[in-house]
């Protein structure tokens, strides 16, 4: 699966970090879309814009691919990035307190609703509060889940698309 990365200045070296995970452990083409180069003044939306039209691009084709953007709490750059269409960004900070309850009382943990439910296509991730290996992790267990596809779900999704 292709794979999209983007960061800022506080994002970078995590991504630089999971790119590379990405890549050469996890077996998936990935595309760097900026920030290239460490600079502590750049500014995160051209950036994130960068990966986030990509993705919605593959979306609109009905390729299937996946966007990783990071940046210091990754609040901003969720923001960006689900106002692409077809771009569903969730927001990571690392794992919760305790696991949640779907309606069937089955236990689901937040990356895998973030796939399973809302069928996230982006990840946002707050390189201030994930360790390296925190997120590495995480990117594994968020690309290893799928859609649920359940009628509710996808019923969900259709309007969520059609607000905008």
């Amino acid at each position: 699966m292709k794979i999209y990365f983007a960061a800022d200045h506080a994002g970078f070296e995590l991504k630089n970090a999971l790119l590379a995970f990405a890549r050469d452990e996890l077996g998936h083409e990935v595309e760097d879309c900026g920030a290239f180069s460490f600079e502590k003044d750049d500014d995160y939306p051209e950036f994130i814009a960068a990966a986030a039209r990509k993705l919605s691009g593959d979306a609109a084709a009905g390729h299937e691919s996946r966007a990783i953007v990071v940046g210091a709490s990754g609040q901003g750059e969720a923001i960006v990035a689900n106002r692409f269409p077809g771009v569903r960004c969730a927001l990571y900070y690392g794992a919760p307190s305790r696991e949640q309850t779907d309606m069937s009382g089955k236990q689901l943990g937040i990356l895998a609703s973030t796939r399973e439910h809302n069928n996230a296509n982006a990840l946002s991730l707050g390189a201030r509060f994930l360790p390296i290996e925190e997120a590495k992790k995480a990117l594994a267990e968020w690309l290893e889940q799928v859609f649920s596809g359940e009628e509710r779900h996808q019923r969900r999704i259709e309007k969520i698309d059609t607000q905008a």
